[in-house]
């Protein structure tokens, strides 16, 4: 038991992670945004007064972006000469006279340096990785989804990989100098409301990847990535997350699905259940059905069931209500349950005086998971002395827990503000429900 949570089962460790504003990573503008948001003809004009530039000047001027921003990115001129490409091909002008140096900077001018994770980096989940190879005693390869926060509260997704033990401890991979954006495979699919699918670069790594909005519901953010490892049956495993597509006006359940981390399709989720958010997918199908979590009536947990996996028309029925004075405001679930030989395991958070977030767990029947077996009396982890602090006080919350053998390693976020991270027992942690 941790000394500071006195209810607590869980072993917090000494590890965090903080926000960081020395993340950058080189982001195009999109175009098809601004074209909405500025004067007609904009992009245009600021072609033409590039090109208006003598060759001499325009190679002062491209020497002078070079020594500012060339060391701070990875491949920072091939990006230029591809931002080139995307912006001639928009505009459709002629580019056969232009020297490579002019390209270039015309390519510059559309991109910007973004601190992705300058303002929060918080809510992890974390999934055991596709790459399990070489893994012995016990020990798990793992992928740690983040939602970083940056200029403009805009919040994307990056991950950090690593390995965790069956004694409860874990070791992340490093971080690269450089970070990268994924690449959308077609560019006019960012202005419809369907799948758009985006790929990360095949000479970056994954921790050093970071998926930003792209399509109109998603300008504001991705928030909150609830992965899990999904089996289809027979040894097939596909990675799918839920997550909040965010505009800045409105919300929408999307999905996350990939099967290696290198492709990712981004869909909506269809029907009435997928203006909430906060949904949680099972591991697998139930009975023939998929099966979600979910807060629909923006208090209490309920189950949802569907025949479809991007369509989810059911509101589903009520699972849990708030009981404890800790969550009376409200309850939902941290993360997609988690399957044991005694039932679904699954961490919930609770609201209670103060907007004080907490989290705590349940246990639900394994083939019949709208029967709730236990829940915790108390919070397994809240916010304590300077974990209250952050951009978001008095707040602890997880978007998913990882098990290893007996143990259950748990990433959370620290109000808003860094990612700490616990293990328990998974006996112990069942002992604690009532």
């Amino acid at each position: 038991m941790d000394r500071d949570h006195p209810h607590s089962p869980l072993e917090v460790l000494d590890t965090r992670l903080h926000a960081d504003p020395s993340r950058v990573v080189l982001r195009p503008f999109h175009l098809g945004w601004q074209a909405r948001n500025a004067p007609g003809g904009r992009a245009a004009k600021l072609v033409e007064d590039i090109l208006q530039l003598s060759e001499e000047k325009a190679a002062e001027e491209y020497t002078r972006v070079v020594a500012d921003f060339g060391e701070r990115h990875w491949q920072t001129e091939r990006l230029f000469e591809e931002r080139f490409t995307e912006v001639a091909e928009r505009l459709n002008f002629d580019k056969s006279f232009l020297s490579t140096t002019c390209k270039r900077l015309i390519g510059a001018y559309f991109c910007h340096e973004y601190t992705y994770a300058a303002a929060a980096l918080m809510n992890p989940s974390i999934v055991p990785h596709p790459d399990q190879s070489g893994m012995s005693g016990g020990a798990i390869r793992f992928v740690m989804s983040l939602r970083a926060v940056g200029e403009g509260h805009i919040s994307s997704i990056a991950f950090r990989e690593g390995i965790a033990y069956p004694d409860g401890h874990f070791t992340l991979w490093p971080q690269g100098p450089f970070a990268t954006s994924v690449d959308l495979d077609d560019e006019s699919l960012s202005e419809g409301t369907g799948p758009v699918t985006v790929h990360r670069h095949s000479e970056s790594t994954l921790s050093n990847t970071v998926i930003f909005p792209i399509t109109e519901q998603q300008r504001n953010g991705l928030e909150d990535l609830r992965l899990t490892r999904f089996d289809h049956g027979n040894g097939a495993y596909e990675w799918i997350g839920t997550y909040t597509a965010y505009s800045g006006s409105s919300i929408r359940s999307e999905l996350l699905r990939t099967h290696d981390f290198c492709q990712f399709e981004l869909q909506p989720v269809l029907g009435e259940a997928g203006r909430n958010k906060g949904m949680a997918l099972f591991p697998h199908q139930i009975d023939g059905r998929y099966a979600m979590l979910g807060r629909q009536d923006g208090k209490n947990l309920f189950l949802l069931t569907s025949e479809r996996l991007d369509r989810w028309e059911d509101e589903g029925t009520l699972l849990m209500e708030p009981q404890y004075p800790w969550e009376f405001i409200q309850i939902g679930n941290c993360g997609s349950p988690i399957l044991t030989d005694e039932g679904w395991l699954v961490f919930t958070h609770g609201v209670g005086a103060m907007r004080k977030y907490a989290l705590g767990c349940a246990l639900l029947d394994r083939k019949n998971p709208g029967k709730v077996l236990g829940r915790t009396q108390y919070p397994v982890l809240s916010a304590v002395d300077a974990d209250r602090s952050g951009y978001v006080p008095n707040v602890v919350y997880t978007c998913g827990a990882l098990s290893i053998g007996d143990r259950i390693l748990l990433p959370y976020g620290l109000s808003d503000s860094a990612v700490g991270f616990a293990t328990v027992e998974l006996s112990t942690l069942l002992d604690s429900m009532v």
